[in-house]
């Protein structure tokens, strides 16, 4: 998906062990290990007028992560990709030295003519300094495929990544993790020696608390202690957490371009806004240069 602008939340606050902000990168934490942006897109009600359609756009220096909780997606890309995303599977595209792609709703339902509630998480992963000018790559992996297990009320899918001792399929390029947890009763959700790095908590629907404080929907915390993260999750609450190893480099990003470089990063903006950037062959869309 295009950035078309960084969410940045100014009333980020201090909690004791948490910063607690909307979604990265906020005021005081630009990365949690290798995430760099996270986009909540919807909950909302789509069609029959009405559909999601990010025309073709580029990325370099990142991996992206599309995750759904609702509805449907259609990613088609520059090296021939053609994959409609469903609920619970992972869509992951590697930018690497550049590519192109567009997200739009597919045919069917539009066909359909019936409405559908789009529901989920666009996120972006940078790559480490030495893979970020790769090849271009595309993996889906469908939901079964993911490892899900279950603890005391809490059903855990393991998204992307390793912890709690197994790994997700998806081919990763760092060390990092991401996983789904939803709860029927309250749960005391501990990270020491399950997850290993910087932690970040989305709190999809219901609420955490955290230092005494209750952290509702649509917010995001993220632990000021690698490794050890203590909190409890709500009972009928939804949950998404993720971070890793943070890399020993700054990361620069400017729209959808992330590099370690400055220079790298002008180099695609200048093949961007003169089209010299490798383009899709089927798709005549272009989304411009932001001024």
């Amino acid at each position: 998906m295009s950035n078309t602008g960084l969410i940045i939340e100014e009333r980020s606050r201090d909690i004791g062990d948490f910063l607690v902000g909307r979604l990265i990168p906020f005021r005081k934490k630009r990365m949690v290990g290798p995430f760099i942006f996270i986009d909540h897109m919807g909950p909302e009600a789509l069609g029959p007028d009405k559909y999601m359609d990010v025309d073709q756009h580029p990325h370099i220096g990142l991996s992206t992560l599309t995750y759904l909780m609702e509805g449907q997606l259609q990613h088609q890309d520059g090296i021939g990709t053609d994959q409609t995303i469903l609920p619970g599977s992972v869509n992951w595209m590697v930018g690497g030295k550049g590519v192109t792609h567009t997200e739009r709703t597919p045919q069917t339902l539009r066909d359909s003519k019936t409405e559908f509630t789009m529901h989920g998480y666009q996120i972006w992963v940078a790559l480490p300094k030495d893979l970020e000018d790769c090849e271009p790559e595309f993996h889906h992996i469908e939901a079964d495929a993911l490892p899900t297990w279950q603890d005391q009320g809490a059903t855990f899918t393991l998204v992307a990544g390793k912890g709690y001792g197994k790994e997700s399929p998806v081919p990763v390029h760092s060390e990092l993790f991401m996983i789904d947890i939803k709860t029927t009763a309250d749960y005391p959700f501990h990270a020491a020696g399950n997850l290993t790095g910087e932690i970040g908590i989305t709190v999809v629907t219901g609420s955490v608390t955290a230092c005494g404080d209750v952290i509702e929907e649509g917010n995001m915390l993220v632990s000021k202690t690698e490794d050890v993260c203590d909190l409890v999750i709500a009972a009928g609450s939804h949950i998404l957490i993720f971070g890793g190893e943070p890399f020993p480099e700054e990361r620069h990003i400017y729209w959808n371009f992330v590099s370690h470089s400055k220079e790298k990063i002008e180099a695609a903006k200048a093949a961007w806004k003169n089209k010299t950037f490798p383009m899709m062959a089927n798709d005549d869309s272009y989304v411009a240069l932001p001024d």
